[in-house]
């Protein structure tokens, strides 16, 4: 199969799971979204062999086509501190963070924009499933601060670690900037515990859940640093941006006087 045979063998096998019917567009573009929104609303469940193995070939060829970025070839901006500007389901490294909410189980909203809209739809259908087996064990919602990991799947680092952010609704508190501090330094631990060598994180509670961008980036800044100096962790850090204003605003700060 090439990569059109693929996609409409995707989108018909999750259009028949869902006895929908629906015309399936001729141009890349719009099959591409298409795809993207059957995979967001897909509830966990397992799938057959011929779909996981079609589906991972057609995610694998479109991270080859979009290129890999290996953190071996970055440079770091302070010891074991990286700013790398781009897209984190395209990193290479031992793990990436991943904004998640109290479900655990990934955005449902077609085609979103979130970071957790991403890292499931290219991970593949096999993370949310391994998602929703871990909080049916835990019965119950994940706290905020809290982090869990999981298998990277078709992405091209090893591990996922999903932690939830404080939403800000209001004014900015200081019990919201310590969970927001909880969120690093669980996931910060987690990576210990699991040896997990490099790891990045995206700038968490920072968009949809409206925490300064500038605050926020003090916090993660400053409890990575509190924290490598308190265990003496040898962790690597990829400070993972994809606004331009937040690559300045990291970049000013990690570079700044202490």
């Amino acid at each position: 199969m090439d990569q059109e045979q693929r996609r409409r063998y995707l989108i018909e096998y999750l259009l028949a799971e869902q006895n929908a019917q629906a015309e399936i567009p001729h141009d890349e573009f719009s099959q591409k979204r298409l795809l993207r929104a059957l995979f967001n609303v897909r509830m966990p469940a397992t799938a057959s062999e011929k779909f996981l193995r079609v589906q991972d070939e057609y995610l694998s060829e479109e991270l080859r086509k979009k290129g890999i970025t290996d953190i071996s070839n970055l440079a770091p901006i302070r010891p074991d501190l990286y700013l790398w500007q781009g897209d984190i389901t395209t990193l290479k490294c031992d793990g990436i963070v991943n904004a998640a909410n109290s479900q655990m189980l990934g955005c449902f909203c077609p085609d979103h924009g979130c970071i957790d809209n991403a890292i499931h739809t290219f991970a593949g259908i096999q993370l949310r499933l391994e998602c929703d087996k871990i909080m049916k064990a835990q019965g119950r919602e994940e706290p905020t601060g809290g982090a869990k990991l999981t298998r990277a799947y078709n992405l091209p680092c090893k591990y996922v670690l999903h932690t939830v952010g404080p939403v800000v609704i209001g004014e900015l508190t200081a019990k919201h900037e310590r969970l927001l501090a909880s969120c690093y330094n669980s996931c910060l631990a987690l990576a210990d515990q699991n040896d997990i060598k490099s790891l990045a994180f995206c700038c968490i509670s920072t968009g949809e859940f409206h925490f300064p961008n500038e605050r926020a980036a003090q916090i993660a800044i400053r409890t990575v640093r509190d924290y490598k100096q308190k265990t003496e962790s040898k962790i690597k850090i990829v400070f993972n941006v994809f606004k331009e204003c937040d690559r300045e605003l990291y970049a000013r700060l990690l570079n700044a006087n202490e």
